[in-house]
């Protein structure tokens, strides 16, 4: 039985995750802010007994490294590790208000991802050692990662930051026989998404996207952008000349700000 922690567990990607792991017949560790959606959650999974809630800010690290241990022991160790939670606002650095809004996106996409993996390392090790399966971190990214989208300045550079985030660790930590594996996920149809007014090519359903993101993890593959389609856009994107690029991208629709968004609550 495969041993899975998630962050940002109660909704989105996460839950989708949550609810494909425990299909499969893993022992799932759930990680979020919210009790009561991460309960309502684990009473809808197949056999809840199995499973764990941590109701964990991923910024409070301390927390954060006591529930990744208290699961270690409850499951008697740990095979994968998804540091899925992370927020999206759009920002303008010139705009008052937003480099607060910045460092709390960093914070919780870049250093929240190095802090999940962290307690879980040291037995990754072990346990690969004594030559069992190997052990994989997996870091959440984004096809926002790869280019810098305007008007998404903190959530573009937090996500390229997790990619090379997870590339050196991916080398680093090659010897041990643990895996990391990046998954850039492109569009998919979940509350974080459903807020853009503007056309999102090749919208996927948080489901399907699991689905995949379960094979790809069980393959250990480093890298993997999904859906398939926007594999081939984000090729693209890395090939563009800057000036290209610059032309192509100057008018693009920008995703809400955190105010804009409280307003419309």
């Amino acid at each position: 039985m495969q041993r899975v922690f998630i962050t940002g567990a109660s909704s989105g990607l996460g839950e989708a995750l949550a609810r494909e792991y425990a299909r499969q017949g893993a022992c799932v560790g759930l990680v979020a802010r919210r009790a009561e959606r991460l309960q309502a959650l684990l009473a809808t999974l197949p056999g809840p007994a199995r499973h764990a809630i941590y109701p964990v800010d991923v910024n409070d690290h301390a927390a954060l490294a006591a529930a990744a241990d208290d699961f270690i022991r409850q499951a008697g160790g740990i095979d994968v590790v998804v540091a899925n939670a992370g927020i999206s606002y759009g920002t303008l650095t010139e705009r008052a208000g937003d480099l607060e809004v910045f460092r709390q996106i960093v914070d919780t996409n870049l250093l929240a991802t190095a802090a999940t993996f962290a307690p879980f390392i040291a037995t990754m090790k072990m346990q690969a050692a004594r030559g069992g399966p190997a052990p994989r971190l997996v870091g959440i990214a984004s096809v926002a990662g790869i280019r810098g989208l305007p008007g998404a300045e903190a959530y573009s550079a937090s996500k390229a930051a997790v990619i090379s985030y997870c590339e050196s660790l991916r080398v680093e930590l090659r010897r041990h026989r643990i895996r990391v594996v990046t998954i850039a996920p492109g569009y998919i149809d979940t509350p974080m998404t459903r807020v853009n007014s503007y056309p999102m090519p090749f919208l996927m359903t948080a489901d399907r996207f699991a689905r995949q993101a379960v094979r790809t993890i069980g393959a250990g593959r480093s890298y993997a952008v999904i859906p398939w389609q926007m594999r081939g856009v984000s090729w693209l994107l890395r090939l563009l000349p800057n000036w290209l690029y610059d032309a192509a991208f100057a008018r693009a629709p920008h995703k809400p700000s955190r105010d804009q968004l409280n307003a419309s609550e």
